[in-house]
């Protein structure tokens, strides 16, 4: 690795990698700082209100707070700290000596794309093995002491559990546990073979098993019937607690292995949340693509020098940057609500600004 460096990587190319590098910690840090500031203020209230400890908070909540944002605003931040050193680097005709002495525009870009390569891969492992699990943490957090517990509950769930097993819940009270007139079916074939009912269905944390309350069965045989009633049963079913939630912040706290055992599941019980799921899982792989799309923009934007300063360029990048949000949120509604294909709506944004990265490029001084 040490010898494809040096035998790649010039003094020149160390000179702008220490530069995009240090801006991008940079400029990350200045608006995680504020970003915290902000949400402290928002949500300082609700501390105080739980009596919660300054470590508490910060052990609880920001430990996976932080890491959310510090992967969320990577890309971004990565491009306005192009921006910011490569139009200062223009200004200061830093560009100009280095494309006269003889090395093509191409050839500029390598420390860039070295750059953006590391930002890829630290965004890429963040995303699929680190952000799930400290999401855990921030969402546990918000959804007992911030969301008071306002969270959508699903109502009239239908669920199919295996080939042959349907169940069926009116509603369900989270801070309970607890399920209300629920009803099981199991099918042989389009036969009807048992089916429960019960007024209450209590999940048990500790045994893992599900109480049912004042229940009823009955078993169907061609024509003979049987009909098995009591006030309590335990019984195991392929389904928790989670399964009946309805949090925003649900899927992005799964770890890879838990997201990809719910797809499976989702493919037998069709409850409608194959879309989330697809969704959130190929995010975690298209997003940190954008370090490399935000990066060849930036530079092809801010290389030539223009009067005014950076002022410009920079102006220019903020925009940009509101706009590749906006098409992020757009793609995601489409697929969540209009019925476009969650693969397609993760590339969207990228195949746009790829497409404008492209264009800029070809306009950029050589």
């Amino acid at each position: 690795m040490r010898r494809l460096t040096k035998r790649y990587l010039k003094i020149i190319d160390w000179y702008i990698i220490n530069k995009y590098l240090g801006t991008f910690v940079f400029t990350l840090g200045i608006f995680l700082v504020i970003i915290i500031v902000f949400d402290i203020s928002e949500k300082l209230d609700d501390f105080l209100k739980n009596h919660l400890s300054f470590w508490f908070v910060v052990t609880h909540y920001y430990f996976g707070f932080i890491p959310f944002y510090l992967n969320f605003l990577s890309p971004l931040i990565n491009f306005i700290a192009v921006i910011f050193f490569t139009a200062k680097m223009a200004d200061l005709t830093e560009i100009v000596p280095i494309l006269s002495g003889g090395a093509s525009f191409n050839r500029f870009l390598r420390p860039y794309a070295f750059s953006a390569t590391i930002i890829f891969l630290v965004s890429l492992i963040f995303n699929v093995y680190i952000i799930p699990h400290t999401n855990q943490l921030k969402s546990t957090f918000e959804n007992t002491y911030v969301s008071n517990g306002n969270n959508q509950q699903q109502s009239e769930v239908h669920m199919q559990l295996d080939k042959k097993t349907y169940i069926y819940v009116q509603s369900f009270d989270e801070a309970q546990k607890t399920g209300y007139q629920f009803a099981l079916e199991k099918f042989d074939h389009d036969s009807l073979r048992q089916k429960t009912t019960a007024t209450r269905i209590v999940y048990d944390s500790l045994k893992h098993v599900w109480s049912l309350m004042d229940y009823s069965t009955r078993y169907v045989n061609g024509l003979k019937e049987k009909l098995v009633s009591g006030t309590k049963k335990d019984t195991i079913l392929d389904v928790k607690p989670s399964d009946f939630q309805a949090h925003n912040n649900l899927y992005d706290a799964m770890p890879m292995k838990e997201l990809n055992t719910n797809i499976e599941k989702e493919k037998i019980r069709g409850t409608g949340i194959m879309v989330d799921l697809l969704y959130e899982k190929y995010q975690r792989f298209v997003y940190p693509l954008s370090s490399y799309i935000l990066t060849l923009i930036g530079v092809a934007m801010s290389s030539r020098k223009v009067r005014g300063g950076i002022g410009l360029p920079l102006g220019i990048g903020i925009f940009l940057c509101f706009a590749y949000i906006v098409t992020v949120q757009f793609s995601k509604v489409f697929a969540l609500k209009g019925g476009l294909p969650p693969i397609i709506a993760v590339f969207i944004p990228n195949i746009i600004f790829g497409i404008l990265g492209l264009y800029l490029l070809k306009k950029a001084p050589k």
